[in-house]
């Protein structure tokens, strides 16, 4: 379910990134997989670190808001990878 939640997040994150920040917007498709793939390493790495509350069963509050917080960051750091890159292969 966290997973879920992360990738879910991610690309609600790489979505809102992509709006705030103009210059790396990309469209919505490319923003959503650059946040959904943000979201999901975001979630993982949250729960290799054990913030996340992965391990107590049921839903954690915490854990629940811990993984929107680093899939919306992920989400939105992956975009702006995909953009700079993109930037750079246009060149």
């Amino acid at each position: 379910m966290e997973l879920v939640i992360a990738l879910l997040s991610g690309a609600v994150g790489g979505n809102a990134a992509g709006k705030l920040f103009g210059k790396i917007d990309q469209g919505t498709v490319i923003n959503s997989i650059a946040g959904i793939m943000g979201g999901g390493l975001g979630g993982v790495l949250l729960s290799m670190v054990g913030a996340s509350g992965l391990g107590g069963g049921g839903f954690d509050v915490a854990g629940i808001i811990g993984q929107i917080a680093s899939g919306g960051v992920g989400g939105g750091l992956v975009l702006t990878l995909v953009s700079m890159v993109r930037g750079a292969l246009a060149k």
